[in-house]
């Protein structure tokens, strides 16, 4: 990957809206978490086990695992294949805690790295085949047996708009500030 930084005006057609669309997901996902402690991120404020700064972890995380399938295809996903019904603890406690943040774990930390893991996306998206075909790995949530790169770049931006929505339910529940008003 080059390591020149990738913007929307570096880009062109489809991957420069890719390119917006990723920028946007994620500026509204950070936008929600602005000005908070490390306390608050970690702050459950619902009956949900989400908090803020356990979404900006996960997401972060989720990217970068689609980030090696776009690139490696099925392997690249560690799950692949897993009885999830069979997990052992320790599998468990590990899923969980990629939704927590952890003893040591601060906001600004997660979001440098979720910046790092979405500046390599970028990167990756400036040259890399849109039309590329992996199969997917086995897991009961995906109705696709294959995706494209440009699908896998779709579901990116989905699962972080996703939870931005989440971030914003969390975020007003916590201090009453919302994102869209």
């Amino acid at each position: 990957m080059s390591t020149m930084a990738i913007t929307n005006t570096t880009l062109s057609g489809e991957r420069a809206d890719l390119f917006q669309a990723l920028a946007n997901a994620r500026h509204f996902l950070r936008f929600t978490v602005q000005n908070l402690s490390d306390q608050q991120a970690a702050q459950r404020t619902t009956v949900s086990e989400l908090t803020l700064g356990g979404l900006i972890k996960h997401v972060s995380a989720v990217e970068k695992q689609w980030q090696e399938f776009m690139v490696k295809g099925r392997v690249a996903m560690a799950w692949d294949g897993a009885d999830f019904t069979q997990m052992p603890p320790e599998a468990i406690e590990a899923f969980h805690n990629e939704f927590r943040m952890q003893v040591g774990d601060t906001l600004e930390a997660l979001l440098e790295n979720y910046a790092q893991i979405a500046a390599a996306t970028d990167e990756l998206l400036a040259d890399i085949d849109l039309d590329a075909v992996h199969e997917l790995p086995g897991a009961p949530w995906f109705v696709d047996t294959h995706w494209s790169v440009r699908r896998t770049l779709l579901h990116i931006v989905a699962e972080t708009t996703q939870h931005s929505g989440h971030a914003d339910i969390i975020r007003e529940a916590l201090d009453g500030q919302k994102t869209m008003a």
